[in-house]
């Protein structure tokens, strides 16, 4: 079994949470109390991100290629570590964000996952705004080395975490400080975040596979500045038979902006 950080809660159907590039398994909290009443949630730090060591090739010194980064190979990854997890069922629901929405798209592709959920997926970008979108996670990347010292102060005003934050939240004041300031640690320390961006360069999403046999949600954040809500025409158009709901004011990250609302489209997307 994959080694993999990882937090467990509730009981019933298993649903496996997924983060994104730079995150960790904390960004589902928001929302697990509205889960774990009516699923088995298994939220995971992905290889090489929050606690989870990574791949021998999703180390920084792999970072040229990509390999054991991506979507294919992370997906790999939550099947084997998931197998293990829940030894007497033959699949899983899944909800995924950003890098975790293509990987959850994914599991359903392969017919692993018997529901997705997907927030804001990669894959449905031109060459400019996946450009966009990996120059931005490494800008803030970047920032958030040079700039730790000062972020204890800055996230500790409502308009520091509006200035620091908004790219990713739709409402940046909501956020607790001594999370954002955990969050962008975790984000900073990430040995995959260079393997796994490099690896966006060449993920599209184009088969859908078996997702047309099972239920699909994909929810994208009117505020979403990561990865411009626009990208949702093309996952409507590729994705023809999954719901498609736009979540008004929530930015790229919707579980502080809405965490009722992101809890009831995954569990209403199970069923």
């Amino acid at each position: 079994m994959t080694s993999l950080s990882h937090h467990r809660s509730g009981t019933g159907e298993p649903l496996v949470l997924l983060h994104g590039i730079g995150s960790r398994w904390q960004l589902w909290e928001p929302v697990l109390p509205a889960l774990r009443p009516h699923f088995d949630v298994l939220a995971l730090d992905l290889p090489g991100f929050g606690a989870s060591p990574p791949t021998a090739g999703a180390s920084v010194g792999a970072s040229r290629t990509g390999a054991d980064a991506d979507v294919a190979s992370f997906a790999d990854a939550v099947t084997s570590f998931a197998a293990a997890a829940f030894p007497g069922a033959a699949s899983f629901h899944v909800a995924g964000s950003s890098l975790g929405g293509g990987i959850a798209l994914e599991l359903g592709r392969r017919g692993v996952a018997r529901s997705v959920t997907a927030f804001a997926p990669i894959g449905f970008w031109g060459p400019l705004s996946r450009r966009w979108c990996q120059a931005s996670v490494t800008g803030a990347r970047v920032f958030g080395r040079l700039a730790r010292p000062a972020l204890p102060a800055l996230a500790s005003t409502a308009a520091g975490r509006i200035a620091v934050f908004g790219l990713f939240f739709g409402h940046p004041a909501r956020l607790d400080p001594a999370v954002c300031l955990a969050d962008v640690d975790a984000l900073v320390a990430a040995p995959a975040f260079t393997a796994a961006r490099s690896a966006f360069a060449g993920h599209r999403f184009t088969d859908p596979g078996t997702l047309d046999t099972i239920p699909v949600t994909v929810a994208w954040g009117t505020r979403d500045a990561i990865l411009p809500a626009f990208q949702s025409r093309r996952a409507a158009a590729v994705l023809p038979h999954a719901r498609h709901v736009s979540l008004k004011g929530c930015g790229h990250l919707p579980f502080s902006d809405a965490p009722d609302t992101c809890a009831t489209l995954i569990r209403t997307t199970i069923g």
